[in-house]
């Protein structure tokens, strides 16, 4: 009877191969480039001793500390803890979303429209599609790991040896392994897959701020995030292996739970409790834009409270910062001094951007569920309706624009009333707006062209988070990776003026809006022309 259970599970290991043979490639190359081209560029942006220590002095404060986590080896900032210290979380997030991207889009996506009903009429166990899954994306991790490891030590870069290379792509590993199992409960505990994405990316970045937390006061919080696995390693410092075999063990108690969930739920079905509605429909249904925002509620109001706290984490670091600097000499060897601003107001641009740009993501699920609808079949049901193709893109559109402006609002609130807390001398509520909202052009231009990629093709629109990455990558790293300018400005968050080190662009910001008008007509044009596929 058990291994009826997992019958042709091979089988459907090869299938789940195939089909991602474009995915899986791309979301590897992707994370082997962002590797190897920091880890490359290390060694060249600080030549000596004295010039990595003078880097090391500036990353032992609060704001640093939760944003990449705590440092190891400063005291002798080798060019592999300088790479750990800085580059490790985040990649390791890239692994845990990609995992949490490829374990929806095989068990509740699939399930959802009807792709695991179909394989269950075939002499196929109970859990050979939840078994597939799991062996795919361990081989992806696993895959990852070695493909780092192995050639991050074949690079010689100094302080860089075989074993902690390997533990460095380990701890990613690990990191993807764990969220693997965390997002298949998920999986059954829900009864669609934007539910199931939406509380693994809330886990996600609940995770981080509860790493983020315990690594700022040291109270051993961190242990409770897989991230604290990944940063406890130690890498290139002490390389201490024990953090990767209690991932491991964290990772299977995950998988026998969603294992031990799915055996025992029936098939279109979820264990959390769906509610019943309303005997009568709500009249706001009746327009495209009530629809609209009935259907992506939950995850708008998710999404602003999560901002919110964002911003106060952020703001709860900024009293440290002066204090911290305050005898550091070197300083004046790592920012270019700005007569009149303080140090804290030099750093409150890059945390408006970081910020800025992880709000953008709500923004771009707004339109993007246009093209969702558009894949499941909803969008003609839709269409069989006395509705235009334009209330019905544009009701996306005003959606993702009321959420740009409440993903900013919340930002700068939750930053200003965490600031004005723990700073002496606080910012002003007028300058945090006018620092968060410089960004709003931006995110216009990235709506615009979400917009214009879903007009020309329903299966187009993802690419719009490719460009997203890029923007993250040459807006935080391109200072540190010593990027040339021109590669910012292909990026609309390239543009935003450093406020309050600098003035408001006002010129900018108005061509960078009128830019984003003149996509989106160009995008509904097109959309407006082309065929709604089934």
């Amino acid at each position: 009877m058990k291994n009826r259970l997992f019958q042709h599970t091979g089988q459907l290991v090869l299938f789940l191969l195939k089909r991602d043979r474009f995915v899986i490639p791309i979301w590897i190359m992707g994370i082997l480039f962002f590797t190897y081209s920091v880890a490359a560029v290390f060694p060249d942006l600080y030549q000596t001793a004295e010039e990595r220590q003078s880097i090391a002095a500036t990353m032992n404060n609060p704001a640093i500390i939760a944003m990449v986590g705590p440092g190891y080896g400063l005291d002798n900032y080798t060019p592999g803890a300088m790479m750990a210290h800085q580059m490790l979380l985040f990649t390791a997030i890239a692994a845990a979303i990609m995992s949490i991207l490829l374990v929806t889009r095989h068990l509740r996506a699939d399930e959802e429209e009807g792709r695991i009903e179909l394989i269950r009429s075939f002499p196929v166990g109970r859990l050979a599609n939840i078994s597939a899954s799991f062996i795919v994306l361990a081989f992806v991790n696993v895959a990852l790991a070695l493909i780092i490891g192995f050639g991050l030590a074949v690079m010689k870069i100094e302080s860089m040896d075989l074993e902690g290379s390997l533990l460095y792509g380990a701890a990613i590993g690990a990191g993807g392994f764990i969220f693997t199992g965390l997002t298949a409960i998920f999986n059954q505990l829900t009864q669609n897959a934007r539910s199931a994405l939406g509380l693994s990316f809330s886990a996600l970045g609940g995770f981080y701020l509860l790493r983020a937390l315990g690594d700022i006061d040291q109270s051993g919080l961190s242990w409770f995030s897989p991230f604290g696995y990944v940063t406890g390693t130690k890498v290139y410092v002490e390389n201490d292996w024990l953090p990767i075999f209690a991932a491991a063990g964290i990772g299977l108690f995950f998988a026998a739970a969603a294992f031990y969930l799915q055996s025992i739920r029936d098939l279109d079905t979820g264990f959390l409790p769906a509610g019943k509605g309303r005997k009568k429909a709500n009249k706001t249904l009746l327009s495209p834009i009530g629809l609209t925002f009935r259907l992506q509620r939950t995850g708008f109001i998710c999404w602003t409270a999560g901002m919110f706290i964002l911003g106060i984490s952020y703001g709860a670091v900024l009293g440290d910062l002066e204090s911290f600097f305050q005898d550091v000499d070197l300083m004046k060897n790592m920012l270019v001094p700005v007569e009149g601003y303080t140090l804290t107001e030099q750093f409150l641009p890059m945390l408006l951007s970081v910020m800025a740009m992880m709000g953008t993501i709500p923004v771009l699920m707004s339109v993007l569920k246009l093209a969702g609808e558009e894949k499941k079949g909803r969008a003609e049901n839709i269409y069989s309706l006395a509705i235009s193709r334009n209330r019905y893109l544009w009701s996306h559109i005003f959606l993702a624009l009321i959420s740009a402006l409440f993903m900013l609002l919340a930002m700068a609130i939750g930053l200003w009333f965490a600031a004005a807390a723990v700073m002496e001398e606080p910012f002003q509520l007028s300058t945090i707006f006018k620092g968060a909202f410089a960004f709003l052009p931006a995110l216009l231009l990235m709506i615009s062209i979400s917009v214009l990629l879903v007009g020309i093709s329903a299966k187009y629109g993802a690419l719009t988070w490719i460009y997203l990455l890029y923007s993250f990558i040459v807006v935080y790293l391109g200072n540190l990776l010593q990027f040339p300018d021109w590669m910012s400005k292909l990026s609309p968050y390239g543009y935003i003026p450093q406020i309050p080190v600098e003035s408001m662009d006002y010129p900018a910001a108005i061509m960078m809006t009128i830019i984003a008008a003149l996509i989106m007509v160009t995008g509904t044009f097109f959309y407006n022309k082309r065929d709604i596929s089934g």
